[in-house]
């Protein structure tokens, strides 16, 4: 059979709801700017404050600046879709916003399985703790789990990218999201199916492990503990990052980790938008309503600039 070979494509956005075209464009670039505000100001105070330069704020700058690269991959062409009608894409432009995505939940899943590692010496280890996460060994964790998470998903790329896109060039989404663009493909995928579950097993799962691994000997030790205080102070110095985790690997498993997920005709859109811009709002907000370093940090810079 003749093909046309597709050289852009087309995403669709949300033309179930062409009414809320303008309210979304709205709500989603307040979302966008709050989210990127936050981390911003999260990344600065934890750079300019002397008593923050300790493992766990080190961790999560890293993670404020891993947000906003997540949000700038899709959040901008979103908008665009929704203002403008803009939902051209080139072919090279669609798989380099579907590569930076999944690098950033890969890279995300491994800084959160990091932080709960050091949340695990901090309660479990404390006397030896300033010893074990010094900056090397914090910079090592910080350096794999951005170079692990480059690397995880780029086969998976590199096969999608080699499959022949016929005649369909149109996304069934807001952004260049794999199953989407898998969809288009006129030759047999079935092999992203295998690698999809390689890709969840190292992305996901294993970190997802280790992370549980982390929290049940956490759990154990504060249970160990004689004085409520003693619990409280000690439950609170993580209380942040179990937030955090709860929420990114809830929404995870919700959206995306299901019988079938790669293969709905009609996504869930709308959530997985919400999901996208909102947790990286929520991240900076969870970390400076529970850790009085952090407000206290934030305090004496809001005075330094009256």
């Amino acid at each position: 059979m003749n093909h046309t070979k597709v050289t852009e494509f087309l995403i669709l956005g949300f033309p179930e709801f062409p009414e809320l075209q303008l309210p979304f464009f709205f709500l989603f670039s307040l979302l966008y700017l709050m989210a990127v505000l936050g981390n911003l100001l999260v990344i600065c105070i934890v750079c300019a404050d002397q008593h923050l330069h300790v493992p766990m704020y080190f961790f999560l700058a890293n993670l404020s600046v891993l947000d906003i690269c997540s949000l700038t991959s899709i959040v901008p062409k979103m908008l665009t879709i929704l203002l403008a009608n803009d939902c051209n894409v080139s072919f090279a432009g669609c798989f380099l916003q579907m590569y930076c995505y999944t690098i950033c939940v890969c890279i995300e899943f491994a800084l959160l399985t990091a932080m709960s590692y050091d949340r695990y010496i901090a309660i479990c280890n404390p006397l030896r703790y300033l010893i074990i996460m010094n900056k090397r060994a914090c910079a090592v964790l910080a350096a794999a789990s951005w170079v692990v998470g480059l690397l995880e998903p780029l086969p998976h790329h590199i096969v999608i990218s080699q499959f022949p896109f016929c005649d369909s060039n149109v996304i069934n989404h807001f952004f260049c999201e794999i199953a989407a663009v898998v969809k288009l493909s006129c030759s047999d995928t079935s092999i992203i199916q295998t690698m999809n579950y390689i890709l969840g097993l190292f992305a996901v799962f294993i970190p997802y492990l280790l992370t549980l691994t982390s929290y049940v000997f956490i759990i154990s030790t504060i249970l160990k503990i004689r004085s409520s205080k003693g619990k409280s102070k000690a439950f609170s110095t993580c209380s942040s990052h179990l937030t955090v985790i709860l929420m990114a690997y809830g929404t995870m498993i919700g959206l995306y980790i299901h019988p079938g997920a790669m293969d709905t005709a009609d996504p869930n859109k709308l959530p997985i938008a919400m999901y996208i811009v909102t947790l990286p709002l929520l991240n900076p907000l969870i970390y400076s309503l529970r850790s009085r370093e952090l407000k206290v940090a934030l305090k004496k810079a809001l005075t330094k600039t009256h």
